[in-house]
């Protein structure tokens, strides 16, 4: 998952080379969190969280596929 949120991260950003994600894993669930440069955070959200919004779509559809619950945290 932590791979995941990297590569889309990565994608949008204009400072790939600042994108940092750290996963922390519980029993059922795992908490991803997502820092990136200040001046991309607008990128990562995107406009009323749309962008934040799909992201954590597609993280929950890929963690419903391992029987786990992902959520992710975008860290300014």
């Amino acid at each position: 998952m932590k791979e995941l949120i990297a590569y889309i991260a990565k994608a949008l950003v204009d400072k790939p080379e600042e994108v940092q994600v750290t996963e922390i894993e519980g029993e059922q669930t795992s908490v991803i969190e997502l820092k990136v440069a200040k001046e991309d955070l607008g990128k990562v959200i995107g406009k009323q969280g749309r962008t934040a919004r799909a992201m954590r779509t597609i993280l929950s559809a890929a963690s419903t596929k391992i029987n786990k619950r992902s959520v992710l945290e975008i860290i300014e």
